[in-house]
């Protein structure tokens, strides 16, 4: 790790740190177990199954800011922007909770939840099963689980804690050194086209390690049953604009695409995605 990602790292350790102190990890543990119990936690949707269905396969993003951009959009309404990404034909959802370098929260996840039908992505910085059960308290499908931030044993364990959660992993890579990471336990494997020490994104990142990523995933096949269904998901995430680059990623093998500034940096971004996914069925 260096740069942005240390410093965000750093900073999540201490502020999961005070979470705990303030609400402990056994009560969350209670708390989902009282949910359970009675039938009061939001059904699950499967990401990996809805991308795969999904004729585009948009991950759409709800992000106010971010490190290296600052505020994107500040005032942008979480009971109104999620609701009008459904509606425009996007596959999920992506919504980011870090408060510090990306202006959002666990309370946009929870407003968000009952207002659409489609998964939802919990993007964070997880380093600990605190956040898992966090994440599903507020009714989250998946969570982001980041190669970058974690040892291959902690991306093993959080992925086996979010299962028994009943969350989907997605698993995101940046380079072909971090493909060692991808199992057939996990669900989807994002390769982030923006570099998390310097913030850069260049989506020929995808393309770059397309072959090395196919090849790894297939790997996950041995001893995991031998069915095309049982294979990590592979999704494309940041620095897409423009349609003609959904069309040549799902060339090289990607059926998801998590976009986010493409929509969010305009005044209204239900209405660029339902323009966007127009001009991809052109």
């Amino acid at each position: 790790m260096n740069d942005i990602l240390s410093e965000i790292v750093a900073h999540k350790r201490i502020e999961v740190e005070m979470q705990k102190q303030a609400v402990s990890a056994e009560h969350l543990r209670e708390q989902v177990a009282t949910l359970t119990e009675n039938n009061e936690r939001f059904p699950h949707r499967s990401m990996k199954q809805a991308l795969a269905a999904s004729p585009t396969g948009i991950i759409a993003e709800f992000k106010r800011r971010s490190p290296s951009k600052g505020w994107i959009y500040e005032t942008a309404k979480v009971e109104e922007i999620p609701a009008s990404y459904e509606a425009a034909g996007a596959a999920a959802l992506s919504i980011l909770t870090d408060e510090k370098f990306f202006g959002g929260s666990l309370r946009d996840l929870r407003t968000a939840r009952p207002l659409v039908e489609i998964p939802i992505l919990r993007k964070d910085f997880i380093i600990d099963e605190y956040q898992l059960l966090q994440a599903c308290i507020v009714g989250a499908d998946a969570v982001l689980l980041i190669a970058a931030c974690l040892t291959q044993k902690e991306c093993a364990t959080l992925t086996a804690q979010a299962h028994a959660l009943g969350l989907e992993v997605l698993l995101e890579v940046h380079s072909p050194e971090e493909l060692a990471y991808i199992n057939k336990k996990v669900d989807i494997v994002g390769v982030n086209n923006r570099n998390l020490g310097t913030f850069v994104t260049d989506v020929e990142n995808s393309f770059r390690i397309a072959e090395q990523l196919r090849q790894a995933v297939a790997g996950t096949r041995s001893g995991a049953g031998g069915t095309e269904g049982e294979l990590p998901l592979l999704v494309s995430e940041s620095g897409i604009s423009h349609p003609e680059t959904i069309c040549k990623l799902r060339s090289a093998g990607f059926r998801g695409f998590l976009m986010g500034e493409t929509f969010m940096k305009t005044a209204s971004p239900g209405d660029r995605l339902q323009e966007f996914i127009a001009e991809i069925d052109k």
